[in-house]
């Protein structure tokens, strides 16, 4: 544990070291960028005073001015009042001359204020106040680094005693300490902060006078050894932490050990093993051990940017190490404030949609129990209308959100949803014509679920209707999919339609030859369709005689039955009651094919269906002897 703790403390110390290193390197690099840019700065800043020195000397004139006409004025003897009327009127003309020069520098500055940064005095490592103006043949950048250096040298000074630092009111207020001016107002400056030059003046020697006080207690020995002694506290607390968290986690790797086998017994899917116990208590001492380091992490990141703050050297570090969580986190917390208007209009949307989309399935749902009836509109319409009215609401919730969502007008965004819609568009052609096909095909109504249907070569009874395919299973319990673009190009043969009103017939066709009377064969056939189980006895059977033939006649039986999912049973078990009945009655069923000699050939009845006695007859040949 010592050894952990001692390498805890070298990686705190290196690290330390190491971001202070590029910290440094850092500072020079900004150092020399920044000197170029206070370059141009200058030189900008510069370009743009002039106009407002010419403002400023006119001024200046205008004060010598004043100031001769009041000197001749007291020249003047009590008597002489029209001269000094004359004089007063010219007074007075110079002073409103001054007032509206005085506004119109005013205004300038006004206009100059938001691209003008200006540059900052600085002492140690905090700015005091910022200078926007140049004065005499100074320009603004060395005139703020003049006050900065006089300011320092008033700072390092042993016996600075705060009342020397004085404010001396004349033309320009002044700023003095032991008759050395750090810095002279002007009303240029007083403009710029929008203040009187008195009242600024008293407010730049506040903040030098505490700015020097803090210095001084920032490099003086006391201090630097109460930081030296926070600094070690906080790498002796940081190694406590780090020490007491190694102990905290051996103590939660022991629990998860404990739990195997009743917490942690693995995951089943029925009587699937898709993670053993030994596996799961991995898989969470692997996230304990990533959560672990992650503390250490943290601790470690806000030791160093509490060692960083404690040294005035290093605090700008540590106002960046802390910008790099806050910033992130204030721009979340910025934007999610933002998206909260946003968030609203959203959620009315997304709430009148979903009420919208429960009505449509309501009345879908009425109109399919038969509770609610439209003229025009069949019941088994009912839930693919309501399934396309559901999809198009929710497309337009989309479209009514998507400008609501944060990032939808980015160009990022934009293009991400038009290479989304490219590829939907490139690789859909089929699937939408198949969703057409299920769509006309639902409002042509050719067939439904349960009936029995044959589609191309397909017979068997249709399970499923979606808006892509149509589910088949045959008499074979073979499931088919057929595509709905095939079935609308197609014929369709429905045997279910009319069945329960009409009755759907079957029929089969027998042959028998021209020696058995035509009734009697289609009594036989009649009586054989009335004893088959499953055909409708309601509608009498009927029998068409379709063809007389070389050799025989064919009949063919048409029997009624309601029960089209059964065909292929009705068929079986009719065929059987005609077999039957035929043999019962002594009649030959004659195949095409089939042919016999009557004398000397056996009748093809069953045994079962003749006589006991009896015999084949014996062949007759006649011999003609004449030839």
């Amino acid at each position: 544990m010592c050894k952990k703790l001692l390498l805890g403390i070298i990686f705190s110390v290196f690290l330390l070291t190491s971001v202070s290193f590029t910290q440094i390197k850092k500072m020079q690099d900004k150092d020399s960028l920044k000197k170029e840019e206070d370059s141009l700065r200058t030189q900008m800043l510069d370009e743009g005073t002039e106009e407002l020195l010419t403002v400023d000397s006119l001024r200046a004139a205008d004060s010598v001015k004043l100031s001769l006409l009041q000197a001749e004025i007291e020249k003047l003897k009590s008597t002489d009042n029209l001269s000094k009327q004359r004089l007063l009127q010219q007074i007075d003309s110079v002073r409103k001359q001054d007032s509206l020069r005085k506004e119109e520098l005013r205004q300038k500055i006004q206009l100059r204020k938001d691209e003008t940064p200006g540059f900052p005095v600085i002492l140690g490592y905090d700015t005091l106040f910022v200078v926007y103006t140049r004065i005499g043949s100074f320009t603004i950048a060395q005139r703020a680094e003049s006050i900065s250096n006089k300011i320092l040298q008033i700072a390092e000074r042993h016996d600075y005693d705060s009342s020397k630092l004085t404010l001396r009111i004349s033309d320009r207020p002044e700023i003095i300490y032991d008759n050395i001016i750090i810095i002279t107002i002007t009303e240029e400056d007083a403009i710029w902060n929008e203040s009187t030059s008195e009242l600024l003046a008293e407010k730049y020697k506040t903040i030098i006078n505490n700015a020097v006080f803090k210095h001084k207690e920032d490099t003086s020995l006391t201090s630097w050894l109460i930081r030296l002694g926070k600094a070690l506290l906080i790498i002796i607390a940081l190694a406590g932490l780090l020490k007491g968290l190694s102990k905290l986690f051996i103590l939660i790797n022991k629990k998860i050990f404990s739990l195997k086998g009743t917490v942690l017994k693995g995951l089943k899917i029925k009587s699937y093993e898709l993670w053993d116990a030994d596996k799961q208590v991995k898989a969470v001492l692997f996230l304990a051990k990533l959560f672990k380091w992650f503390l250490v992490l943290l601790l470690i990141y806000f030791a160093l940017l509490m060692l960083f703050g404690v040294f005035p050297g290093t605090r700008y570090i540590a106002d960046t190490l802390l910008d790099y969580i806050i910033k992130p986190f204030m721009v979340i917390l910025t934007g999610f404030i933002d998206f909260i208007p946003n968030l609203f209009a959203i959620l009315v949307i997304v709430i009148i949609t979903k009420y919208l989309v429960k009505f449509v399935l309501f009345l879908a749902g009425e109109i399919e129990k038969g509770k609610l009836t439209i003229s025009g509109f069949y019941p088994d319409w009912a839930k693919p209308t309501a399934n396309i009215v559901r999809f198009v609401l929710y497309a337009l919730m989309f479209v009514a959100i998507f400008p609501y969502l944060p990032g939808s007008d980015s160009p990022i965004f934009q293009g991400v949803s038009v290479f989304i819609g490219l590829l939907i568009s490139l690789g859909s052609t089929s699937a939408v014509a198949n969703a057409v096909a299920g769509i006309v095909i639902t409002y042509m109504r050719p067939f439904k679920v349960g009936d029995r249907v044959k589609i191309g070569d397909v017979l068997g009874d249709v399970i499923e209707k979606s808006i892509l395919v149509t589910r088949v299973r045959t008499t074979k319990n073979e499931d088919i999919s057929i595509p709905n673009a095939s079935i609308l190009t197609g014929h369709t043969i429905n045997y279910s339609s009319s069945s329960d009103t009409l009755g759907l017939i079957l029929y089969t066709t027998v042959t028998i030859g021209y020696d058995v009377p035509w009734q009697k064969v289609q009594e036989l056939l009649i009586n054989a369709a009335l004893d088959t189980e499953g055909i409708d006895k309601t509608k009498k059977p009927f029998v068409l005689q379709t063809s007389l033939d070389d050799f025989y006649v064919s009949y063919q039986l048409n029997a009624y039955t309601n029960l089209p999912n059964q065909m292929a049973q009705l068929y079986s078990r009719l065929h059987q009651q005609i077999q039957d009945k035929f043999n019962e009655a002594g009649v030959e069923i004659m195949s095409p094919h089939y042919g016999a000699i009557r004398d000397g050939s056996t009748v093809t009845l069953p045994p079962d269906y003749l006589p006991k006695d009896y015999k084949a007859p014996e062949i007759n040949l006649k011999i003609n002897k004449d030839k």
